[in-house]
């Protein structure tokens, strides 16, 4: 972890960001690996162009649209972006044409766009905040995940967290702003994050906070409420705008609000619906049922958490508040993909709940789960070993490598193996 208790708090801050462009740098050229979405990207493009809608027409009604290297689960599927994205997509493709290669370089540069993002906003927000913006950037500039998820896999999601962030900041500097100032920074933060929902949807949760933010900490329940208003009828207006101008009214909000279907192994919630789901599959009964009701449990929860931290807290714990409504509507989902973690990572990060605290245990989790994620986005690519018929080999052959490797960064690396055993876990 980087030490700012002697050291330059500036020089150590351009260390971190320099690690990470630096690892960053290979993955523009790189083969995108642990996810095909970017290949869905392609073809969503190409289906704005031919004029249709992608919320109701799947990608299989394109020519090619396979050997493009769309997954087959795109096939029949809406499309889950906003249609911000999908104007991105048809600029690309537009450029592109036939080439693929260059289709795929110009998407990986629009979320590099979103790291850039990231990369400004991450440390900004935490000197607002009062913390290390050096740690805060360690954890989230220089984290593997990110680096993997947002330019190797080229995730939209970098272009909608970076915008997020950066409304967030443009929210901060208003509530603290007076004049004129105060307006220009709280329109821009509205605007900015309206494009990071016209990106994903999910950062519509954000919107209420980014109206409280606006307010000022010490604002009245009758500036709260203005505020809200204003900031809801800026964002619908501009959203509304934006859902007309691409012929799609507004039928992509209503598509985008009910996608998310599926369970990954590792969300709560479906550990929790597990075990019914077994017992529904020793009936010869489809599971599904059990999932749907769980992912229903959990969007009602959602809400009444999000509800509730927006009306109650500290007025000086706002920005907190927002994190963890975010968070609640993460972790209370069946379905958490691996880059999903991003979404809300640079928020603590941020906030300093990760470095900055004396229980050891948040940094820990972060770590953990890092590595799982990464080491199951990796075993997900080796999955071609079934066909191979080198089942027991392929996991031998993981299992060798994984202990090799934290062998050495165990023994290689003192601070490494601090983290884990420091009681302190912001020492050197």
């Amino acid at each position: 972890m980087p030490s700012t208790h002697d050291d330059d708090p500036h020089t150590t801050l351009r260390t971190v960001t320099s690690a990470a462009v630096i690892w960053s740098a290979p993955q523009l050229l790189a083969v995108p690996i642990f996810s095909r979405d970017l290949f869905a990207y392609l073809n969503q493009g190409r289906l704005v162009l031919a004029g249709e809608d992608p919320y109701t027409t799947g990608v299989s009604a394109l020519d090619n649209w396979f050997q493009l290297g769309t997954d087959i689960g795109w096939a029949e599927d809406a499309t889950p972006y906003g249609p911000l994205f999908l104007w991105l997509a048809a600029g690309v493709m537009r450029i592109s044409g036939d080439s693929a290669e260059l289709a795929v370089l110009l998407f990986r540069i629009l979320c590099v766009l979103g790291v850039v993002l990231i990369l400004i906003f991450v440390p900004k927000l935490a000197r607002l905040l009062g913390t290390d913006p050096a740690r805060a950037q360690w954890v989230t500039g220089a984290n593997p995940l990110l680096i993997i998820s947002f330019i190797t896999s080229a995730h939209n999601d970098a272009l909608m967290v970076g915008l997020a962030l950066a409304g967030t900041w443009c929210a901060l500097r208003a509530g603290a702003a007076r004049g004129g100032a105060h307006w220009l920074w709280g329109v821009a933060a509205v605007m900015l994050l309206v494009a990071s929902i016209g990106t994903k949807l999910i950062t519509l949760v954000m919107l209420p906070f980014i109206g409280l933010l606006w307010a000022g900490s010490h604002a009245s329940w009758p500036r709260r409420f203005a505020y809200w208003f204003l900031t809801a009828g800026l964002a619908g207006g501009t959203l509304i705008g934006l859902g007309m101008i691409g012929g799609y009214g507004l039928g992509w909000v209503t598509v985008l609000a009910g996608a998310g279907s599926g369970a990954t192994f590792w969300a709560p919630l479906a550990i929790l619906a597990a075990p019914f789901a077994a017992l529904l599959l020793l009936f010869d009964q489809s599971p599904d049922i059990v999932f749907d009701t769980m992912s229903l449990i959990g969007r009602l929860a959602a809400i009444i958490v999000v509800l509730y931290l927006m009306i109650r807290g500290s007025e000086h714990r706002i920005f907190q508040r927002m994190m963890w409504a975010f968070a609640a509507v993460v972790v209370l989902s069946p379905l958490i993909q691996p880059w999903y973690l991003l979404w809300i990572l640079p928020l603590f990060a941020a906030a300093g709940s990760l470095t900055e605290t004396s229980r050891r245990w948040p940094l820990g989790l972060t770590i953990a789960a890092t590595a799982f994620l990464l080491a199951f986005g990796a075993a997900d690519q080796l999955s071609i070993h079934q066909f191979l018929e080198a089942d027991l080999a392929m996991m031998l052959l993981s299992i060798a490598v994984s202990v090799v490797g934290a062998t050495l960064i165990w023994f290689s690396d003192a601070r490494v193996r601090s983290i884990v055993l420091s009681r302190d876990p912001t020492a050197p």
